[in-house]
């Protein structure tokens, strides 16, 4: 009996020192917003309403100065990206545009080479139909 109340006084220090170190964080956190709070009410008793305004306004008009800022450089990025996708795709343009004249011109080439052997293989066969007229004509 005696080993189960050494473990049971044994357990509820490790619980009491658990407690202790819990409330102790707890006022840590606790006490931050409270300083804080101390901290700014003796900054604010500094500064009286109208140059709290305007140092407000300074910043805020900072702020949307370097948003303006930011937007045209984004801006200037954005166009100068553009201008080289347009470049890109009319340099793109002309090389198709060239290898389409050199395709047309190729293809009439051939055209033109078809059309000269149809005219040489009609004057053989022309040729050649007269010649065997004329040698049934004389075997006749």
């Amino acid at each position: 009996m005696g080993k189960l109340k050494s473990y049971q006084q044994q357990i509820q220090e490790i619980v009491d020192k658990g407690i202790n170190t819990a409330e102790e964080q707890q006022k840590k956190l606790a006490a931050k917003p409270f300083d804080y709070a101390e901290r700014l009410e003796t900054e604010v008793r500094q500064y009286n309403i109208h140059n709290v305004r305007l140092r407000y306004n300074k910043y805020s008009e900072n702020l949307f100065d370097q948003l303006r800022s930011l937007n045209n450089r984004v801006g200037s990025f954005a166009a100068d990206l553009a201008a080289k996708l347009e470049k890109e795709a009319a340099e793109g343009a002309d090389s198709v545009s060239d290898t389409a004249k050199e395709v047309s011109s190729a293809a009439q080439t051939a055209k033109k080479e078809v059309a000269g052997e149809k005219k040489t293989a009609t004057r053989k066969s022309s040729t050649a139909k007269k010649s065997a007229a004329s040698s049934e004509t004389t075997s006749a």
